[in-house]
């Protein structure tokens, strides 16, 4: 049996590699050089199921508002007449209620968790390689407000099993001792013991060479046009290349995957939200970051990936426009030295930026479609990293006639008919 996947990023490579293992006949199309060279690329480096949730939330809105008017803002809009966002911002203000937030998370967590898992399983079972770390995440409060506002997500984490510590200076600066340099700054934070740091590039391209040595076959410099239905099933793909025919077809084009299922009758709200990093050497190993830092404030994580440190995110608003503003660049090194002034070298810092495929709910779209044959693994947001191990093995699973180990309850494309 053959399958197609449409796309090499994490969440395509790592589904061919688990159907690649599982013994079936494996193409890849895409159209860049190489795996992994689009959102991928350079993500904040963090597997966080414990960090896993929804941006639509309660009091979003009016954070929204104050984020937008921050010097070093989180949120960017950038103004456009386009109906598809107008669309999605309407979509996530119904889900910023605390009973959606709810709903929202727990699926979102029900996935990290067992792609963390899997994760685990498949770096014992390969010894893959990628600048991987398993020290946790720390959560920085700069109010006792922020602070505060933590007890929803406790509650949540506690219903789903997930552990945590609640911190105060002391406690913090037991795992990242370089804060000392800035303690002052913060009154507490959340520690989630369960998540891990790695290099999603790293890992996507050992992973594809892995794949590859199954049989699997990556074809880059594909340009895919369209898919071809008729009734019902999803017939072939149509690329520059020429027409592409499988037994199954996996789309795992992130923010693209909506362009092509709309000409074939399916609407997934699916949003570029466009995201930054910053990736510096080290310069000072007593000063740098033992695993990751997430500033609630500023909504940037700052990632230890080997002798480099990683500064992800922001979220702007601006269609599929891949431009790199120097704006966003200033808040990263902001934020990379208001926390670790004197742990990496920001003047010789790489500059990227890429498209996370949001949905409005924070869930991804995972598994088949009203369209026989077609499987989706898309809309994954800023978790791709984190939730792509266990989105290849429920894929891998699917195409194989198994049934997952966890329940898709809340993770197709079916929620979103009505």
């Amino acid at each position: 049996m053959k399958v197609l996947i449409l796309g090499s990023g994490v969440i395509g490579t790592t589904a061919a590699y688990y159907l690649a293992r599982a013994g079936f006949e494996v193409e890849v199309i895409d159209r860049q050089p190489a795996p992994a060279m689009e959102t991928s690329y350079a993500n904040a480096g963090e597997v966080s199921p414990g960090y896993s949730a929804p941006w639509a939330g309660p009091g979003v809105p009016l954070k929204a508002i104050k984020w937008l008017l921050m010097r070093h803002r989180p949120l960017v809009i950038r103004p456009a007449l386009d109906p598809a966002l107008l669309r999605w911002c309407a979509a996530m203000l119904r889900n910023c209620t605390h009973a959606r937030y709810r709903i929202n998370k727990a699926r979102m967590v029900r996935l990290a968790e067992y792609s963390r898992d899997c994760l685990r399983e498949l770096r014992e079972d390969t010894g893959i390689a990628y600048d991987a770390r398993q020290q946790g995440t720390l959560q920085l409060f700069r109010t006792q407000r922020q602070l505060d506002g933590t007890g929803k997500d406790i509650e949540i984490l506690r219903e789903s099993g997930v552990a945590f510590e609640l911190l105060d200076r002391d406690g913090y600066l037991r795992y990242e001792p370089a804060l000392e340099l800035v303690k002052d700054k913060f009154v507490g934070a959340l520690r989630l013991p369960g998540d891990e740091t790695g290099d999603c590039f790293k890992f996507t391209q050992n992973l594809a060479a892995m794949a590859q040595s199954l049989g699997a076959r990556f074809r880059f410099g594909v340009d895919i046009q369209r898919l071809e239905s008729e009734g019902g099933e999803l017939r072939g793909v149509h690329t520059d290349a020429g027409p592409c025919r499988a037994d199954a077809y996996v789309l795992a084009l992130g923010s693209y995957s909506p362009l092509l299922l709309a000409p074939v009758g399916i609407r997934i709200p699916v949003y570029p939200v466009k995201g930054y990093s910053l990736t510096l050497p080290i310069s000072d190993e007593r000063y740098a970051p033992q695993s990751t830092i997430m500033d609630e404030t500023h909504k940037v994580a700052v990632t230890r990936l080997g002798d480099r440190i990683r500064v992800g995110g922001t979220a702007e608003l601006a269609g599929y426009d891949r431009r790199l503003h120097q704006s966003r660049r200033r808040t990263l090194n902001h934020v990379v030295g208001d926390l670790f002034p004197r742990g990496g070298d920001a003047a010789q810092a790489e500059f990227w930026t890429g498209l996370r495929p949001m949905t409005p709910d924070g869930t991804p779209v995972i598994g088949a479609t009203p369209l026989r044959r077609l499987f989706l693994a898309t809309g994954h947001g800023t978790l791709g990293w984190t939730m792509a191990a266990g989105t290849g093995r429920v894929i891998a699973d699917l195409i194989a006639g198994r049934p997952p180990d966890i329940s898709l309850d809340g993770l197709g494309v079916e929620r979103y008919r009505d």
